[in-house]
């Protein structure tokens, strides 16, 4: 009975370690997946220890809880050692896009994977719009410290479909960017289906004008502004970024976010993961057919420009939440019109790849992020 049960425990460990390699096909084998792909250095104790046992109770099942334990281990430290390849190159790629730039620390290491997290900032909530309709926006606003004022300022916009999630979504981020000198507004926007693109670009416009009204007060350098999103957030990034001219904006960084909404149209699937079509219908008011100017004005791949501003995409190539060919796509858009920019993929990801800052892509990522930040902002 033993050996069987350590048997199925390998297997099960088996089957989650391989998501750094297979897409996840559930929303729940998806935060499996954030698991091992970002914290599976230290989830391969699982597989040793069942090694442990499997040598003093595994019986005729032995060897195959071996084999099955070994390729675990394999599959778990794979995310650091692609890290550690991939950050010895990555320098060299962000100083030919966006010029060179001093980091005091390394694109990877292995000793950061011991830290936990970022020291915080006093938070501070404000009230940035409020419409004729009585609805009211605020933002979350993260001072920047050790800094000669004023600092850039990050705006940083959350995902979540474009009808869930929130402004305090994987704050670890805001904390980490106010620790190394910029200030960060984390900002609320109306949410589908209630509000249809473009409110959203609206409510993004409204808060940098509120920022640069009160940049005195805040320590915000007023011309120097990078706005930051994840996943529906990296969507409205570069959507407002491009289709909404303002020299202030520095440039612009997108994790995993869907570029070009017609062709995310195209090959979503009522029954897919996120029921894509349904997400696309509500926040855009329609179907490409129905609704194209707001399929084509929400999609940076779309309305790119030659004087798009820099931009800087992350993506996992194993995300099975947005496509990692729409940041393919769009950096080969970018390189084609000659704006500077960088397309960080790694092979292991999946959505939410910063979960873990200090993990083997939270680390590429950061990085790769006070790289940029240095770079557009000086």
């Amino acid at each position: 009975m033993i050996r069987w049960l350590l048997f199925l425990l390998a297997l099960t460990v088996a089957a989650a370690s391989s998501l750094t390699v297979f897409k996840a096909p559930t929303l729940f084998l998806w935060k499996v997946a954030i698991i091992a792909g970002e914290f599976g250095y230290l989830a391969a104790v699982v597989p040793l220890l069942l090694i442990w046992l499997a040598w003093a109770h595994g019986g005729r099942l032995g060897l195959p809880i071996l084999i099955l334990c070994l390729a675990s281990i394999a599959l778990l430290l794979w995310p650091v050692a692609q890290a550690a390849f991939i950050g010895r190159k990555l320098p060299a790629q962000l100083a030919r896009a966006f010029g060179e730039v001093k980091l005091a620390r390394a694109p990877f290491s292995f000793a950061t994977l011991a830290q936990v997290m970022p020291e915080e900032v006093k938070v501070e909530t404000m009230e940035f719009q409020r419409t004729r309709g009585g609805r009211t926006m605020e933002l979350d606003f993260y001072p920047a410290v050790r800094r000669t004022m004023p600092a850039p300022c990050v705006v940083v916009i959350h995902g979540g479909g474009w009808d869930n999630g929130d402004r305090t979504q994987l704050s670890q981020m805001n904390h980490f960017l106010a620790q190394r000198g910029y200030a960060v507004a984390a900002i609320s926007y109306g949410l589908a289906p209630e509000h249809v693109w473009p409110s959203q670009a609206d409510d993004i416009g409204a808060a940098i004008v509120f920022l640069k009204a009160n940049a005195a007060h805040l320590g915000v350098d007023a011309q120097r502004f990078v706005l930051l999103g994840r996943s529906a957030g990296g969507q409205l990034a570069t959507a407002y970024a491009y289709g909404r001219t303002d020299p202030a904006v520095r440039g612009v960084i997108s994790l995993y976010g869907p570029q070009d909404q017609v062709f995310a149209w195209k090959y979503s699937r009522e029954d897919d993961i996120l029921n894509a079509t349904k997400l696309l219908r509500q926040f855009l008011g329609g179907t490409p057919e129905t609704a194209g100017a707001a399929y084509t004005s929400a999609s940076a791949y779309l309305i790119a420009t030659k004087n798009s501003p820099p931009t800087l995409l992350i993506h996992g190539a194993n995300d099975a939440l947005v496509w990692h060919k729409q940041s393919e796509r769009m950096h080969a858009k970018l390189d084609e019109l000659g704006v500077p920019n960088v397309f960080v993929s790694l092979p292991w990801a999946t959505h939410a790849l910063d979960f873990n800052l200090y993990g083997p892509s939270g680390q590429l990522a950061t990085y790769s992020i006070e790289w940029f930040l240095a770079a557009v902002t000086k």
